[in-house]
């Protein structure tokens, strides 16, 4: 099921749950400063949201969540919405700097984004930064996003290209908003045996991604690092912050801290543009749930060597704007998550 979304230009209704009643009076003022912008509901427990949103018609476009919630959690809110009455999620939450494991259980769960409080004054609601906020709460309020119980990220297996080697010395995956679940759900049909390295991309705010590589280690039976400079090797690399993740022509991790490479750092297509050129038919592209098109060129690219290139299926996905710009590139495949797992378990080291 896909919600309903207002045309642009029109008032973006917000709900906000948060227990802290000045936390919640803050943001409600700094949100209402935006005329485009309209608080329906302040809701102090994830059972009153829960309850409001069952009242609300029309519903809203955005909910603003915080983790630290009396009774249900925040996380466990936001599993029962995507998977009853979808609606776009920001997560406000504390502590972020630490990575959190409540934070990034949330974009499991079906958040689209995490943002932490102590990044948001809301002392000044007419602050570069607060228009900054204001501008993605409208953003983030028009993603269109589909109903997410966890089985529905499962599906049939899937078969293999006609034609093709079961082989790859590397695959690149790149993945923005509702990529942490679906990550998750590709990765864990990968044995701890697994002996082909994959590279990872994935968009995250500030302060996440030691969290989220904890996070996602815990998750799979293959060891989840930051990427470094070097050989890499068996495991899931994660590109750090602030920085390109590249493979050179010697197959080695390079990390590019310069300040070209389109608007991500670190950026899909860089990473499957080297693959492309350093592994040629041997490179595995796959360009998950996220807004924008970053992966599409990369993944294209592999395409054009003779690698295997993978998108995930709309159905499964939390945005369907990365996928369909790379399906839309040549994506050999058009996959759920746990089938690109199974497709990629089946796959064996070149030269191996």
């Amino acid at each position: 099921m896909t919600v309903t979304v207002a045309p642009a230009g029109e008032v973006r209704r917000v709900l906000i749950c948060e227990d802290c009643p000045a936390y919640a009076a803050g943001l409600e003022r700094l949100l209402a400063r935006d005329p485009q912008i309209d608080v329906v509901a302040v809701c102090s427990s994830a059972e009153a949201t829960i309850a409001r949103l069952a009242q609300l018609d029309p519903g809203p476009h955005l909910i603003t969540m915080d983790l630290q919630l009396p009774g249900m959690s925040g996380s466990e809110a936001i599993e029962q919405i995507m998977s009853a009455r979808p609606v776009p999620i920001l997560v406000l939450a504390g502590g972020v700097q630490h990575g959190s494991r409540a934070a990034l259980d949330s974009l499991g769960a079906g958040a689209l984004e995490v943002l932490g409080k102590e990044a948001l004054d809301l002392s000044d609601p007419d602050s570069m930064q607060a228009r900054a906020f204001r501008g993605r709460v409208k953003l983030l309020s028009a993603v269109p996003v589909l109903n997410h119980p966890r089985a529905r990220l499962r599906g049939a297996e899937a078969p293999g290209p006609p034609g093709r080697g079961p082989r790859a010395a590397v695959i690149g995956i790149c993945a923005s908003v509702g990529g942490p679940r679906a990550l998750a759900a590709v990765l864990a049909e990968i044995p701890a045996t697994f002996a082909i390295p994959i590279l990872v991309v994935q968009h995250m705010a500030p302060g996440f991604t030691d969290g989220f590589v904890r996070w996602l280690d815990g998750q799979l039976p293959l060891p989840v690092r930051l990427a470094p400079a070097g050989p890499g090797g068996r495991g899931i690399w994660v590109a750090p912050e602030g920085g390109h993740l590249v493979l050179d022509r010697g197959r080695r991790l390079v990390l590019d801290t310069s300040e070209d490479g389109g608007l991500h750092r670190p950026c899909g297509d860089v990473l499957l543009s080297s693959i492309a050129a350093s592994a040629g038919a041997d490179g595995v592209a796959v360009v998950l749930t996220g807004m924008g098109s970053d992966g599409a060129d990369g993944l294209a690219q592999v395409g054009r060597v003779g690698g295997l290139t993978i998108a995930q299926d709309e159905a499964s996905s939390a945005v369907f704007g990365m996928p369909k710009a790379a399906a839309e590139a040549g994506a050999e495949l058009v996959l759920a998550p746990a089938e690109i797992g199974r497709r990629l378990r089946a796959l064996h080291l070149a030269g191996g």
